[in-house]
């Protein structure tokens, strides 16, 4: 073994050249060298990424329209609404006023006013079908949605009377989504740039509770750190990431793709209908919402553990394999090094991982002093999240009253 290799083996164990290392010592050897892998990786992946990621509200393209969006397209803005009484107030007004053609929102069978309230805010207002079997909610509202306003392109008439030729954009947005005026003109001028069939957005994070922190980022987390934005533009299989939270598709990409009715069962249905728009040659480009569009998710830890819950099988491969073998990772990565004895090795790894939990924040523009003390939750956010792996791996999960088994999903071991 040579001189530099010794010391490299000395370093991750905590010891001098020619200790013996303990037990203690040789686990956070072995923990300190894999989370200083897995760390590095993202540290590459995060610096790629604040390079080209967009975010919308920073100023936006170079090349935005001065003209109203909606004289050069027909642009829908489609929202699916279940019990959303309380929050159509704040954010549909600023729908509203962005200068789409439509906005309509479907009432998917809310137990409250979401319908009054959206039609007296100025709205169309569908009612949804009963969900026929084989269909998530959201997919079968969102295929609702896409139906009813499509239905009139034939027909080819502008408001005017006159021939409407304008190509047709599909944006789906949910109902707690806000949009900052102008946000439609940079969206679409964001399309336009990049010649995009497929843009969805991952809007900025809003939260108010202490639970909502330690789950929330974790998303961003999750997307500026998965992988380059090159590598997810790409057509590599496993490489997409997509948000339903925003979506909008020029209506010939959202037909080719088949339409929610391609994923009518998935309760991932974003990341899915993207793969199968971009597969069947569909132009797909990914942005941050930035200070344009921006969301509060949740509204407690418990409604994060649930939401959370929902989408974990689609995003683990419908595996509870790797579901556990995910939970056990970010353990290892954020929280098993505070346990350990404090090597330099296991030092380096807990402040690599408290610094990409601050790098995050920057990059998807959460950059208020209380949002970059969240860097502080980092080591303590593995923990939180475990609820919604054990929720998600026990199969039976539940989203706005109705309830998914895990059998209708084709679960893997």
């Amino acid at each position: 073994m040579s001189a530099t290799t010794r010391r490299l083996v000395s370093f991750a164990l905590g010891t001098r050249p020619g200790e013996r290392a303990t037990t203690a010592g040789a686990a956070s050897g072995v923990v300190g060298t894999i989370a200083l892998g897995y760390l590095t990786y993202r540290a590459l992946t995060l610096a790629s990424n604040a390079g080209g990621l967009h975010r919308l509200g920073d100023g936006g393209p170079a090349d935005v329209a001065r003209t109203s969006p909606s004289r050069r397209y027909r642009i829908s803005l489609l929202v699916p609404a279940r019990d959303e009484e309380h929050t159509l107030p704040s954010t549909l007004p600023l729908l509203l006023a962005q200068g789409a053609d439509e906005v309509v929102v479907l009432d998917d069978h809310s137990s409250d006013a979401t319908a009054r309230v959206a039609r007296e805010l100025g709205a169309r207002v569908l009612t949804g079908e009963p969900l026929p079997d084989g269909w998530i909610g959201k997919t079968w509202a969102c295929q609702q949605l896409a139906d009813a306003v499509t239905a009139s392109d034939a027909d080819g008439v502008g408001e005017d009377g006159g021939a409407d030729e304008r190509e047709h954009l599909l944006v789906f947005t949910d109902a707690d989504v806000t949009w900052r005026p102008g946000a439609l003109d940079e969206l679409v001028a964001e399309m336009d740039r990049g010649r995009t069939d497929l843009l969805t957005v991952f809007p900025r994070h809003r939260v108010g509770s202490f639970g909502e922190r330690l789950m929330v980022p974790l998303v961003d987390a999750a997307f500026v750190g998965h992988a380059p934005v090159p590598v997810i533009r790409s057509r590599r299989r496993g490489a997409l990431a997509a948000n339903g939270q925003v979506m909008a598709f020029r209506r010939a990409a959202y037909e080719l793709a088949g339409g929610h009715a391609a994923v009518r069962g998935e309760l991932v249905e974003d990341v899915r209908l993207a793969r199968r728009a971009r597969d069947a040659g569909a132009r797909f480009d990914v942005v941050l919402g930035g200070a344009a569009i921006e969301v509060r998710m949740y509204d407690s830890y418990a409604a994060a553990v649930e939401g959370m819950a929902k989408s974990m099988p689609g995003l683990h491969r419908e595996s509870r394999l790797v579901m556990v073998g995910a939970a056990a990772w970010f353990l290892m990565t954020y929280t098993l090094p505070w346990l350990l004895p404090a090597t330099p090795l296991v030092r380096l790894v807990r402040a690599l991982g408290l610094l990409d939990r601050a790098a995050v924040n920057l990059l998807v523009g959460r950059t208020r002093p209380v949002e970059l003390a969240e860097t502080l939750l980092g080591p303590i956010s593995p923990l939180a999240v475990l609820p919604a792996y054990a929720k998600a791996i026990s199969g039976r999960l539940t989203w706005r009253g109705r309830t998914y088994p895990a059998a209708r999903r084709g679960w893997r071991p």
